[in-house]
């Protein structure tokens, strides 16, 4: 386990900005992190894992751990389901693509989100009608100050949208080394009936799609809205689709009766932000090196050499726009460093 002093994060954030790590150290078992973690020569320690959901905008000060645990192995199965244990450091996607390879059914809807496994809990990870929680059984876990192990439960977890209990009472008290799914191994509950699935099924001349056929068309939606991070820097969706209550949504629609919506609950409804951040006028604009992707204006771009702090400019500018002509406040995704 070696130490390496001002290392360069840029190309271990996936938008691509330059910011240094004072001090940086990857762990690769849980054991090595244990001890990274009581390392008192760096008071401040700060956890990296895909770093797909973040905006630096800063150098990091203090160690810099960087969570590489690997694996992936059966806890449980039977003729109809099976719980696998991923280790943190497993790629997200490369996980979907192992559990469809094995007919695993559950995250084929999940498909090419970025980021790894073990950061999927803290904001509970979703699309296309489906979310993490949906097929989640447990998470270890490793309490920063003392070591301890503990595991956490799906009921624990306290599971709402972009939201766990790590990102509000336990937040930075506990690092993710491994999570439990329940997936299905037949009679597989396909999830096709949000957003353009069922459109580009029927494009692709499928009738009775399989979980491979729902996970190619997630793949080719994505693809066709959202930019390779490898290609052009970015986070994903920067920002959380509002909820609002209905009296805040009633009067909305009567100003804007053309607006999509999700009804979530009696008394609550969901605004597609990309829809409010393109009508105040943001897609596709550039502020020199910080933009709005083309095709998909929840997304916040790094068009090369943008700094976290530029992006950091534009997504505040996109929120006072939007809440100056909806009355609307969006929130950002990401977790802004």
């Amino acid at each position: 386990m070696q130490i390496i002093e001002n290392k360069n994060l840029k190309q271990l954030n996936t938008f691509g900005v330059n910011a240094f790590a004072k001090h940086f150290v990857e762990v690769n078992t849980v054991e090595e992190l244990r001890v990274a973690l009581k390392d008192n020569r760096f008071p401040d320690k700060f956890i990296l894992g895909g770093g797909s959901n973040m905006l630096l905008t800063k150098d990091i000060e203090g160690l810099v751990i960087h969570i590489n645990l690997k694996g992936i192995s059966i806890d449980f199965e039977d003729e109809n389901s099976v719980h696998l244990k991923v280790m943190a450091g497993e790629n997200w996607h490369q996980l979907v693509l192992n559990c469809l390879e094995n007919n695993y059914g559950g995250i084929e809807n999940l498909s090419l989100i970025p980021g790894n496994t073990g950061t999927a809990p803290i904001q509970n990870i979703g699309a296309y009608g489906v979310e993490l929680k949906d097929v989640f059984v447990s998470c270890e876990a490793i309490n920063v100050e003392s070591g301890k192990h503990k595991t956490f439960s799906l009921e624990k977890c306290d599971f709402g949208y972009r939201s766990s209990v790590f990102k509000t009472i336990e937040k930075g008290n506990y690092i993710i080394t491994s999570v439990t799914l329940q997936l299905t191994k037949k009679d597989h509950n396909l999830n096709t009936g949000y957003g353009a699935i069922q459109d580009e099924l029927t494009k692709m001349q499928v009738t009775h799609p399989t979980i491979q056929d729902v996970s190619k068309a997630v793949i080719a939606i994505r693809q066709s809205k959202l930019p390779d991070p490898k290609e052009l820097g970015n986070s994903g969706s920067f920002f959380k689709n509002p909820v609002v209550d209905k009296a805040s949504f009633e009067n909305f629609l009567a100003r804007f009766p053309e607006a999509p919506y999700y009804k979530v609950s009696e008394n609550a409804y969901k605004i597609p932000a990309g829809w409010l951040i393109e009508l105040a006028g943001f897609k596709g604009k550039r502020f020199g090196d910080a933009g709005v992707h083309e095709n998909q204006a929840l997304v916040l771009v790094n068009y090369g050499n943008a700094s976290g702090g530029e992006i950091l400019e534009l997504s505040k500018k996109i929120r006072q726009s939007v809440l100056n002509k909806f009355g609307i406040a969006i929130e950002p995704e990401v977790n802004v460093i």
